[in-house]
């Protein structure tokens, strides 16, 4: 083989290699009829509570308010940001509001949680 083809060969792989990689980039959420979703279409919501983009949702308030999952090599894009709970896991905000589902929300589009507490928990909305 001549070194062009080598070259080629080489080329080849690496740009195969990096499609994988490049899925990974999107966005942790879509915007869908003027809010925010997960990527299975499950609303997502801002707790007024939360300060200073910390999570003052935390146990048994998690429990029915799952934090928008970040993975430890997930990184800050836009208006994305990546914080740390207090237990240590990672978690997304949008313009520093950490995000949230909700429990009873049973499929995508549903909005039950928005109002809740006495209008502590809001449908998060795209700005």
């Amino acid at each position: 083989m001549t070194y062009l083809t080598h070259s080629i060969k080489a080329l080849a792989v690496t740009t195969v290699l990096a499609f994988p990689a490049l899925t990974f980039a999107a966005e942790p959420a879509m915007e869908k009829d003027g809010m925010l979703t997960d990527h299975k279409g499950m609303t997502l919501y801002t707790f007024a509570k939360d300060s200073g983009s910390k999570s003052m949702c935390n146990d048994t308030c998690a429990a029915n308010w799952p934090p928008l999952k970040a993975e430890a090599g997930d990184k800050p894009m836009g208006d994305w940001t990546v914080i740390t709970r207090g237990d240590g896991t990672k978690q997304w905000a949008y313009y520093g509001k950490p995000l949230y589902t909700f429990v009873m929300d049973k499929k995508a589009g549903d909005m039950t949680g928005d109002g809740k507490m006495d209008g502590a928990w809001k449908v998060a909305k795209p700005d």
